[in-house]
Order: structure tokens, then sequence, then C-alpha cells
């Protein structure tokens, strides 16, 4: 395989797509349906294992930004922040432990039930479905939670909410529901701020997705040819340094346009692609 102009530059699209939507309660997956698939079709030049190894790499390079962006708290939940003497230690603050509690339930079910996902849920259909009833929950989300929050800020989360939040994270696992737009409707129910349930979903969704990235790796290393190596690295710095851009702008405007805008932005995307493949 020879890469030229016209492969890396469909790795920055890619990488772009990936930065852009993987952290937004809009479904990556959707997004890369649209743009891989009725548009690219990088599968024509790519072999199915590279073209799925590409993609977990450029989800490598948006996990690398919310971890730049959430660095100090990633620094304080695993202790490595040296206090000076007399220095005030944070009355309450959050906790890896609680950031464990949380990946517990989709943790168990994604390995009990990846097989049966790989095989049976990732198709068209099931991603349009994951859209539309993902929005619903968003709007539902919105109506019946956030009026007043009682949790301003992630270091007012309880364990219970964090579990809580893990149950509801469960409904991700459906193709095209969307991990972030799950927990953080999951947590504005749960009387958090869209802030505060925002904060906490890219938080914990940095071990699951690095771990889960990491060992989908170590399996294929074999794909990391001379040859397919730009295109990797093409797709996974784009794919930094979109979602670097996207996460930090969303979470300045979370509180402020909530989670409606998104559902409908969604379900219109399910009608583009429901309209294109059917």
């Amino acid at each position: 395989m020879i890469v030229d102009f016209m492969m890396i530059l469909k790795a920055i699209i890619l990488g772009l797509v990936e930065g852009l939507t993987e952290f937004a309660p809009v479904s990556s997956t959707g997004h890369m349906i649209i743009v891989d698939d009725m548009w690219l079709h990088t599968k024509d030049f790519l072999a199915d294992s590279t073209a799925n190894t590409f993609k977990v790499v450029i989800q490598l390079g948006s996990i690398l930004a919310v971890v730049i962006i959430f660095k100090d708290r990633f620094i304080d939940m695993l202790g490595l922040r040296r206090r000076k003497k007399g220095s005030a230690v944070p009355e309450r603050r959050l906790k890896l432990t609680q950031v464990i509690v949380g990946l517990i339930p989709a943790g168990i079910l994604g390995v009990v039930f990846k097989d049966y996902i790989d095989e049976n849920l990732f198709s068209t259909k099931t991603v349009l479905i994951g859209l539309v009833i993902g929005a619903v929950f968003m709007i539902l989300a919105d109506i019946f939670g956030g009026k007043q929050p009682k949790v301003d800020t992630v270091d007012q989360i309880t364990y219970k909410q964090a579990f809580s939040i893990g149950l509801i994270q469960c409904f991700s696992l459906w193709p095209g529901f969307s991990r972030s737009g799950s927990t953080i409707s999951g947590g504005v129910l749960l009387g958090l701020s869209h802030r505060a349930a925002a904060d906490f979903t890219f938080i914990m969704a940095v071990p699951i997705m690095a771990g889960a990235s990491f060992i989908f790796l170590l399996k294929n290393w074999q794909y990391f040819t001379i040859d397919a190596l730009p295109f990797f690295i093409a797709g996974f710095i784009s794919a930094f340094v979109f979602a670097l851009v996207s996460i930090r702008f969303f979470l300045k405007l979370i509180n402020k346009i909530k989670l409606v805008p998104f559902a409908i932005y969604r379900i219109v995307l399910a009608l583009v692609i429901y309209i294109v493949y059917f």
C-alpha cells in the first residue's frame, strides 16, 4: 500500500470527525457511518483489520485531549501532586474510587456482551435506533432534570450518584446511543448540573476507553506497517487537535445550551442516514 496525499487528507478528515464527535453527545459512530461509509470509503484502500486499527488509533488521539484538559484532576486523583507544608487540603474532591465505581456496570456488561454487540449490533439500522432513542432520552433529561441542580461541580458527586451514572452508561453499549449522551443525561436526571455531569463523563471515559484501545492495539500490533504509519499518525494528530478544541468549547457552553440542541441534531442526523441508506 502506497500512502499518498489523498490518503493523508482522508486520515485528517476522519480524525477531525472523531475529535469533534467522540465526546459530544451526538454519537461518533453515526458520524463515522456518514463520513467514511458514505463518502471517504477507506475500506476501498485499507483492509478491514487496518481500517479498524486506524479507528482505535484516532480514538486514542481524542482520549489524549481529555487527559490534557483534565490533567490537574488526574494528578490529584492519582495522588501525584506534592502539597506544600501548611497548604490547605480541599475539603472535598472527586476521588479515583468514585470514577472506578462509575465504570463497574458498563465495564462488566461490556466484557460479557462484547462479542454479541460486535456481531449483531454494529449496523446502520441499530445506529439509527440508538440516535433517535438517545435523543429522546436527552430531551427528557432537560425536561425533568437540571432545573435546580443540587450538584454544581464534579467534586460534589456521591458514590451513589457515580454508580447510578455508571448504570445509565450501559445504554451506550448500543451503537449510536452515545456514551457522553447517556451519562450526561443520566447525571442531569440525578441532580447534577450539565457541566458537572459533563466533567464526570469525560473523566470517566479516559480509563475505560484507553484500556480497551490499548488491549485492541496490542492484539493488532502487526497492522502498524511502514506504509500505514503516516496514515495513522495524521489521523491521531488530527483527532487530538480537534478534540482539544471541541471539548473546551463544549464545556464552556453546556450549562447554557443544555442537551436539547444536541438531541435535535441527532434526530436530523438519523434522518439523513435513513434517507441515504434506505
